[in-house]
């Protein structure tokens, strides 16, 4: 691995940015995704692009250096390894880089070209700041914006955990702090980046860079599409989270994973809902009627929850 530094006006030193992008696919996206990266304004910047098992390896490789074909820095890297799943691959990507702080980018998003610099600057403001996140919206195969961003910021570690928008997209994490949690757990194929979030803000606070920095882009083949598995393994993380803060008697932080666990249950019902009615528009009945049942069985009381504290909000006359 080469060591990545530079030096401003009056000799300091940048920290380096290192750049994992992970991908079993390749995909029609990535070539612009990796075109973000290269055409940061920041100079110290790694790219480190592993193949977790694309089934051509060889085209995986040809869109690589078809993106860098007259960048001189940073040159990409590709590193092809055996398929073992998103975090043991980012782990790996990691392995193979030597900066300071760490982005992560998935190969169907994209970057603002100051998207660097201004973690970089932030973080660099501020030495206790373990983690940087900046405002990220939703946009469509074609570029086209779905979802404004809606991302804010978080005060303490119980702002963290019930979710100001800090997504692996949009953060930018010490190398450190990476290294002394663990990385990605490898037992979590989604949900990856909430356990790393977590991990990560018993160590130090946050920093939300105010700007929309992040193309997250929504389409067919998402893989945060399959919002069974998703909420589910985020309630597992969750849960384990939740336990260890109650060992430690930390009610403060119990009652905070309970506010999430909540979200993440109305987060099933409203993908199981937009799923069904997907399902109906395209003459499925039986595919609607196993998400409405899929969500009973997830999450039986979200629903009188939600109108419960709808009615508590309600204007009394």
């Amino acid at each position: 691995m080469g060591e990545v530094r530079q030096t401003v006006g009056d000799g300091a030193v940048l920290p380096s940015v290192s750049v994992v992008v992970a991908t079993n696919r390749g995909g029609p996206f990535l070539a612009e995704a990796l075109a973000s990266v290269l055409a940061q304004s920041y100079p110290a910047v790694e790219l480190v692009v592993v193949d977790d098992g694309s089934p051509d390896p060889d085209a995986l490789l040809r869109i690589v250096e078809d993106a860098a074909r007259g960048v001189t820095s940073p040159r990409p890297r590709v590193v092809r390894r055996a398929p073992a799943g998103v975090s043991a691959a980012r782990n790996a990507g990691v392995a193979q880089t030597s900066g300071d702080l760490v982005a992560f980018l998935d190969d169907d998003d994209r970057w603002h070209p100051d998207r660097l610099r201004r973690h970089a600057e932030a973080m660099t403001a501020r030495p206790d700041v373990v983690v940087s996140y900046c405002g990220m919206r939703t946009i469509d195969a074609d570029g086209a914006e779905l979802v404004a961003a809606d991302q804010r910021a978080a005060d303490d570690r119980r702002a963290v955990i019930r979710g100001p928008g800090v997504m692996l997209p949009n953060l930018v994490v010490r190398r450190d702090v990476f290294d002394a949690v663990g990385g990605f757990d490898p037992a979590y194929r989604q949900g990856e980046d909430l356990d790393l979030v977590l991990k990560a803000a018993a160590r130090g606070p946050f920093a939300f860079v105010d700007d929309v920095l992040v193309d997250y882009r929504h389409h067919a083949t998402n893989t945060t599409r399959s919002h069974r598995d998703l909420a589910t393994s985020l309630r597992v993380i969750l849960r384990r989270h939740r336990d260890a803060a109650r060992a430690a008697g930390r009610r403060d932080l119990v009652l905070a994973y309970d506010d999430r666990l909540a979200a993440n249950e109305r987060f099933a019902w409203w993908s199981a809902g937009r799923a069904a009615r997907d399902a109906v528009r395209e003459r499925r009945p039986a595919a609607a009627l196993g998400e409405v049942v899929w969500a009973v069985r997830f999450a039986p009381g979200a629903p009188a929850r939600r109108a419960w504290a709808v009615l508590r909000r309600a204007p009394r006359a």
